[in-house]
């Protein structure tokens, strides 16, 4: 099994952006944290993150094409705006699980808008850098 872990706007910021929100783990510390568990759990695992809509669409085109099983996606701001990478995911036939590490529902009220949970498989909010190696776990059982 091979999975995509799909990192959108202002992630490579994690760990000294609003650690108050996001916490002090960075985006490499969560990429290591994820690489061990996929060596634990006998998977593959991908990591893209990128600022720009556009790439992140490319990217989810690209795992079409490599049979990728599923994916993790965490849209960080696209997911309240983007038709466009949900039309990608949908149209890609692209399973995924969205993780936000903050409570988006506890937010602001912009942030209650969100265009991907009812595509996904399972939406994983609130639980911090956590919820990314829950979400593995959970793929790899579906998809196991």
């Amino acid at each position: 099994m091979r999975f995509l872990v799909l990192q959108g706007p202002n992630l490579n910021l994690l760990g000294t952006r609003e650690p108050s929100v996001y916490g002090a783990t960075t985006l490499a510390e969560v990429e290591a944290r994820l690489d061990a568990l996929a060596g634990e759990l006998g998977v593959e695992i991908e990591h893209f993150q990128s600022n720009h809509e556009g790439d992140l669409i490319d990217r989810v085109h690209e795992a079409r094409e490599e049979a990728v099983t599923a994916a993790i996606v965490n849209a960080g701001g696209l997911t309240h705006s983007s038709v466009s990478l949900r039309d990608a995911l949908v149209g890609c036939e692209l399973p995924f699980v969205e993780v936000h590490i903050s409570n988006v529902h506890a937010r602001e009220s912009f942030r209650q808008r969100n265009l991907l949970a009812d595509v996904a498989i399972g939406s994983i909010v609130g639980l911090g850098v956590d919820g990314y190696e829950l979400a593995l776990r959970a793929l790899v059982r579906r998809f196991g």
